[in-house]
């Protein structure tokens, strides 16, 4: 454990504040389309075009979104801290906020990827993907997206991530989802470890649970970390 070292673990909760839309505020549905028509690697292979659109849909409105006092607070961390921010979401808010150490679990709306090599990827911006774009092994491009039933990016990262912080905030995830959810229980036991949430009534051992709005408890808290450090 270095007294240095935050990590930050950051879900849905953060960018729907930022008016990012979330797949459990629709009670299942994406867009009103079941997640594995838009979500899977079998809707991708069923309807190519309908998945591209709905992504094309979501990157329009990521881009449009601005970082909120919770994004921003969680950067300003830095002025004092060695800080790695792990998120399930696949905006860019936390890096337009200031985060310079951002590790992706379910990949990024602004990148594309080659079908045939997931490491072959692109940057795009809010740029739509469409069908027919290819990438340089003649392989459609398909959006970098972790679907359901796909393996997460950087779980030893940010697993090692976990181990070495002195302190911990758990912000807007309901740790539903596995594995990435599991992650919380490498925190170190003599670590400050926070959640901050309005999904949950009990937070995982060893954490303080403060239940609240991200935008609102973030800066707090970061604010009360970076004065006694």
């Amino acid at each position: 454990m270095n007294s240095h070292k935050v990590l930050v673990f950051t879900g849905a909760g953060v960018s729907a504040e930022s008016g990012i839309s979330t797949f459990r505020d629709s009670g299942g549905l994406w867009d009103n389309y079941p997640v594995e028509l838009v979500a899977s690697p079998s809707g991708w292979r069923n309807n190519p075009k309908l998945v591209l659109e709905f992504y094309n849909r979501r990157r329009a409105n990521a881009a449009q979104a601005q970082p909120n006092p919770a994004h921003i607070a969680i950067a300003e961390l830095e002025k004092k801290f060695d800080v790695t921010v792990v998120t399930q979401n696949v905006d860019d808010l936390h890096e337009r906020a200031g985060s310079s150490r951002v590790l992706h679990l379910h990949g990024e709306l602004s990148k594309a990827r080659s079908c045939l090599d997931e490491n072959l990827t692109y940057s795009i911006g809010n740029k739509p993907i469409q069908l027919g774009d290819k990438c340089e092994l003649d392989s459609q491009l398909r959006p970098h997206i972790v679907w359901f039933g796909e393996i997460p990016f950087f779980l030893d990262e940010a697993k090692n991530a976990f181990k070495d912080a002195a302190y911990v905030l758990v912000v807007g995830t309901s740790l539903q989802v596995e594995p990435a959810a599991s992650l919380v229980n490498s925190a170190p036991f003599k670590a400050k470890k926070i959640m901050v949430t309005l999904e949950i009534e009990h937070s995982p051992k060893g954490f303080e649970l403060q239940r609240g709005k991200a935008g609102q408890l973030v800066p707090l808290i970061c604010r009360q970390w970076l004065t006694r450090a």
